[in-house]
């Protein structure tokens, strides 16, 4: 894993509920507040350590299976995505996917980590 902290962190969560996740990032937040809920697109504020963290919570994407967790900042307890798919995927216990690099230019963007029972693959993910 990379020291290089990432400017947000997005993971994709396989099969677990919206109030699972929800549990999750009580977990490691000091507060979670609901700001917006409709459909199947969940807008929050998550405080971790005085840092408020605006997160998306978007269910149902690429296919029925994949909710996506976007926390829109550099101050969450995780430095990378990689990071933060360990946890969840430990956590959560299921398989947790996310973006390979960091979305820099000349990346491959169908290059995913694929996390799951405390191991790590990369994989093409064509969604």
């Amino acid at each position: 894993m990379t020291n290089t902290r990432h400017p947000d962190i997005e993971i994709y969560v396989k099969n677990r509920s919206l109030e699972a996740i929800q549990e999750w990032l009580q977990s490691h937040a000091d507060q979670l507040e609901c700001t917006s809920s409709k459909n199947n697109i969940h807008e929050f504020t998550l405080t971790f350590q005085d840092n408020n963290v605006e997160t998306l919570i978007h269910e149902r994407v690429a296919g029925k299976a994949w909710t996506s967790v976007w926390l829109k900042s550099d101050t969450s307890p995780w430095a990378t995505d990689l990071e933060c798919a360990h946890a969840a995927s430990k956590e959560l216990e299921t398989q947790i996917r996310c973006i390979a690099s960091g979305w820099n230019d000349g990346d491959d963007p169908d290059e995913y980590w694929k996390v799951e029972d405390n191991a790590e693959e990369k994989i093409q993910w064509q969604t």
